[in-house]
């Protein structure tokens, strides 16, 4: 199956529905609280799309295949390093992998008081990309003014891999 659900507009709608505006995601960090199946402080990328989601709910079935999908981009995110810091905010905060840094910006947005909304994407690698093989992450994070003081807004898009 791959990405190819998981990059559509139904997909994207619907998560980020969870996480935007701040209403929105001020209503999934008090569903995650109320959860015995997550703990917040040590939440991690993938652990709570089924939690603020039910699987019924999901395109085309996709709900069933998130787990190997999750997992195949933790792992691959897991061996490449990072020196990226996790925000402006933060600078001395540098996770020590990709997806360590992936975990550390969800849980500065489901922590952060008040929240802080996200706007996720999952796109594909195109064939000619010079690291079409592996999953990537791009983060950007929004601050009122221009200020580097507290991100209002995460955007997050996860890059799969290429598949012919």
């Amino acid at each position: 199956m791959g990405g190819r659900v998981y990059n559509g507009k139904s997909f994207r709608d619907l998560m980020n529905s969870n996480y935007f505006p701040l209403e929105n995601m001020k209503k999934s960090v008090a569903k995650l609280k109320a959860s015995d199946d997550i703990d917040l402080p040590t939440l991690e990328y993938g652990q709570y799309h089924l939690i603020l989601t039910p699987a019924s709910k999901w395109p085309q079935g996709s709900a069933k295949y998130w787990h190997k999908e999750k997992g195949r981009a933790r792992v691959d995110l897991s061996t490449q390093p990072n020196t990226i810091p996790l925000s402006k905010d933060e600078p001395g905060v540098v996770p020590l992998t990709r997806c360590d840094l992936l975990d550390a910006c969800v849980r500065k947005c489901f922590n952060s008081e008040p929240p802080i909304p996200m706007k996720t994407n999952i796109i594909t690698h195109e064939a000619s990309d010079a690291y079409a093989h592996r999953h990537e992450i791009r983060l950007e994070w929004e601050y009122d003014k221009g200020e580097d003081k507290a991100p209002t807004l995460l955007y997050l898009t996860m890059v799969c891999p290429h598949r012919p």
